[in-house]
């Protein structure tokens, strides 16, 4: 299966139209669905389902499209990363992470690198784990920040000299909101709301002392901002770490730590055996040397 054909099929997917997407790609239509159909042929699968106004995709075609925007996505990074020329560096590096406060030690390293490379630069993208270890592995994201322990056998990785704290969102009129921590025992009747991760591992689980079947969880999230507005709502309690939702001022909302104290360690990872570009291997230096 050629690239050219990718771009082509994405074209189709966009403009949901053979004939709209021939006249952006500056193709004649018969040329464009003969390639179509050839990869199909090739694939032995129906992609398109060639309607009377707008192209459709079927479960194949949808697989087909998310994979193709992945594959092109990696050659264009690859194109961009050997075409940089060796006079100085330059470069895109991408970072998944969760939402943390410690990511300003991160962001502090960034800023330092910048100044002595200002042609480098730095996408952050907000994830929890499971999307940013998909990403890793795949090649789009060229680091990670995670929390808790790291799977070394598919990870290198540098632990940040940070910790977070577990603890609980609430509304400041809820009933838990006078108490200076938040025990077990506290939880185990209330309305919660948890990351799909940390109900299942991070600590939490065992700080509980109840399995999850048992307990009255009403949400899940993966992104806190998201989970604070469900809070705000009076739709329960929020099990998260500190310092990411602001809780002074105005705010309905505070935060509770959870006794006894759980902390979570920080890490920033990459993929083991990977071909770093020079702007990667830059700041995986200024990295080792800070922490």
């Amino acid at each position: 299966m050629e690239l050219r054909v990718l771009e082509y099929f994405l074209a189709v997917t966009r403009e949901q139209s053979i004939s709209a997407a021939a006249e952006s790609l500056h193709l004649s239509q018969p040329t464009l669905s003969r390639q179509l159909k050839d990869m199909e042929d090739e694939l032995g699968k129906q992609l398109l389902i060639r309607g009377n106004r707008k192209i459709t995709l079927t479960e194949e075609g949808m697989i087909l499209r998310k994979r193709a925007e992945e594959i092109l996505e990696l050659v264009r990074k690859a194109e961009h990363e050997i075409n940089i020329s060796d006079e100085f560096i330059a470069g895109d590096i991408t970072i998944g992470t969760g939402e943390t406060d410690g990511l300003r030690l991160i962001t502090n390293t960034a800023k330092e690198l910048q100044q002595h490379y200002p042609h480098i630069h730095f996408n952050i993208v907000s994830g929890d784990a499971v999307d940013i270890m998909d990403q890793l592995n795949k090649g789009i994201y060229d680091f990670g920040i995670l929390l808790g322990d790291i799977d070394t056998t598919k990870f290198d990785a540098i632990k940040l000299p940070y910790n977070d704290t577990w603890g609980v969102l609430m509304r400041k009129d809820s009933i838990l909101a006078k108490k200076d921590v938040i025990t077990p025992e506290d939880l185990w009747d209330k309305p919660l709301i948890v990351s799909r991760q940390a109900i299942k591992q991070h600590g939490i689980p065992l700080w509980l002392r109840k399995d999850s079947n048992d307990l009255n969880i009403v949400a899940t999230y993966n992104l806190i901002f998201n989970a604070s507005l469900m809070v705000d709502e009076g739709m329960g309690y929020c099990i998260t770490i500190d310092k990411i939702i602001n809780t002074s001022g105005n705010s309905n909302l505070c935060f509770k730590p959870l006794s006894p104290k759980l902390n979570i360690s920080l890490n920033i990872v990459w993929k083991k055996y990977q071909v770093f570009s020079k702007a990667t291997e830059k700041f995986i230096i200024a990295l080792q040397q800070k922490f």
